[in-house]
């Protein structure tokens, strides 16, 4: 993953360098808008509106800048090397602690399929059976939290094993670990990879994931045009990704690497409606509390109210 940030910084660095002479002002189109864009179909409506063409349509010059997790892509925004990030609502969580800075300015798609992943072969048909077990799982993630809280809820002690994402489906079909927990799309392509041997397995009570677009108070001072037509093209693209639009899907399988017959699948899982909901603040709270629980941040740090980070009404979408 540090390889991949670094490569990400380096590439944005030379971005800058060959705008250096332009003016930061809002209104200057020369200036491009990067986006910290996570692989992965919750955000899905990047890949769409720059396939589309949605973004040039809205009067923006957007520079999509891939990275492998949230975690990442927030750490690059609150460096500056990008104007916009998407992450989960764990990692943002975080975030926010960390920069009082961040601003949330829209919440992409809900998804609750997170699930294990576990190999049939190895004796596993219920959670019960993940006791005692080693589970893969990139720490401090969305697949952290609902790995943690369907094992609470089912009583059950388990090794969460730090894996990458780009690493996870080599680690269950190696045996290095029975079972897996991660986002899309390495779940989708693990179940594939697994086969018959594979089963999946959900708690009772299910995660439903904030898939979130954010920004610093800075440049959403600096650049509210832009960030209103870039995410009035995000808004645009949900509508053929909800009717399953065989471009859109195609647009979101080149971008994540997955094969065009397991996007459809994939994408049936999210709900694509960019919005900020009256829920947001409350479930930030709740995976600011979780991280507390279990060390990921200090005890004594105050969780902030995350209402004041959320950007409810400036932004409309609408295009220049």
């Amino acid at each position: 993953m540090n390889r991949t940030i670094t490569a990400a910084l380096a590439a944005l660095a030379i971005g800058a360098a060959t705008v250096s002479g332009c003016s930061s002002d809002s209104g200057d189109s020369a200036q491009p808008l990067t986006v910290g864009w996570v692989v992965d179909p919750c955000w899905s409506q990047v890949p769409v509106a720059q396939d589309a063409g949605y973004f040039e349509q809205s009067g923006v010059d957007v520079e999509v800048v891939p990275f492998p997790t949230g975690a990442a892509a927030l750490e690059a925004l609150s460096g500056g090397a990008v104007d916009v990030a998407t992450g989960g609502d764990v990692p943002t969580s975080a975030a926010a602690l960390k920069n009082p800075d961040v601003r949330v300015i829209a919440d992409g798609a809900r998804w609750d399929g997170g699930r294990f992943v576990a190999r049939r072969s190895a004796g596993i048909d219920s959670i019960a059976d993940l006791s005692g077990r080693q589970i893969a799982v990139p720490l401090g993630s969305s697949a952290h939290y609902f790995a943690t809280k369907f094992l609470d809820e089912a009583g059950v002690e388990a090794e969460l094993v730090q894996t990458g994402p780009s690493e996870v489906v080599t680690a269950i079909t190696n045996r290095d670990v029975d079972a897996v927990a991660v986002f899309q799309p390495p779940l989708a392509k693990a179940v594939a990879a697994l086969g018959d041997d594979g089963v999946e397995l959900q708690g009772r009570q299910k995660y439903n994931q904030h898939s979130l677009y954010l920004t610093t108070a800075d440049t959403l001072a600096q650049r509210e045009d832009d960030l209103s037509a870039f995410l009035g093209a995000v808004r645009q693209a949900d509508a053929p990704l909800t009717d399953r639009d065989p471009k859109a899907l195609s647009a979101v399988a080149k971008a994540t690497g997955l094969d065009d017959e397991l996007i459809g699948g994939v994408a049936k899982e999210f709900q694509f409606d960019t919005r900020l909901g009256p829920e947001l603040p409350a479930d930030l709270a709740d995976r600011a509390r979780w991280a507390q629980s279990i060390g990921r941040i200090p005890q004594d740090a105050q969780v902030p109210d995350y209402a004041t980070i959320v950007v409810a009404g400036p932004l409309d979408g609408s295009t220049k």
